[in-house]
């Protein structure tokens, strides 16, 4: 039963980021090709393995999270926050690749960022474990947010 959860956990995680691809992917070799980009931007293929890496561990936070019960209101609160941050972290790939608006999609990563400290530091109230496996996830997003203001202030 364990292992369902655990992997029910990841699918609704990398479910988000499939449905953030569908934006993203037709933009990389087309639009986001021909931005200019800031020197410290990383190649194209990296965004990928980066992502899916991210949304597992999302997954297995989720799981740890959620092996807490349902039954304290602190953890549906959190949880709540946790699929919050979920859709914006889509509509952050909607917004930028899909609308090709850095200059929104930077306005929403920082409402992003600070939903994932939200979701951060309200696991940390109850699971440790699942509050740290979100580390990388902020750290990764802090990048994406100056990213994405260095593409909107070089290209608009």
């Amino acid at each position: 039963m364990k292992v369902i959860k655990l992997i029910v956990s990841i699918f609704i995680c990398q479910s988000a980021g499939i449905l953030g691809s569908i934006f993203t992917t037709p933009a990389i070799s087309g639009w986001y090709t021909n931005l200019q980009k800031p020197s410290f931007a990383p190649p194209n293929w990296v965004f990928a393995p980066v992502w899916i890496s991210l949304f597992t561990l999302m997954g297995i936070s989720l799981y740890f999270f959620s092996e807490k019960g349902l039954k304290d209101k602190k953890v549906r609160l959190s949880l709540s926050i946790f699929f919050i941050h979920l859709v914006l972290n889509t509509l952050w790939s909607i917004i930028f690749f899909g609308l090709r608006s850095p200059y929104l999609a930077f306005i929403e990563i920082i409402v992003l960022w600070f939903f994932i400290i939200l979701t951060i530091v309200s696991f940390y109230k109850v699971s440790r474990k699942a509050a740290f496996l979100l580390l990388p996830y902020i750290f990764w997003v802090s990048f994406a947010a100056i990213l994405n203001f260095y593409i909107w202030r070089i290209n608009y």
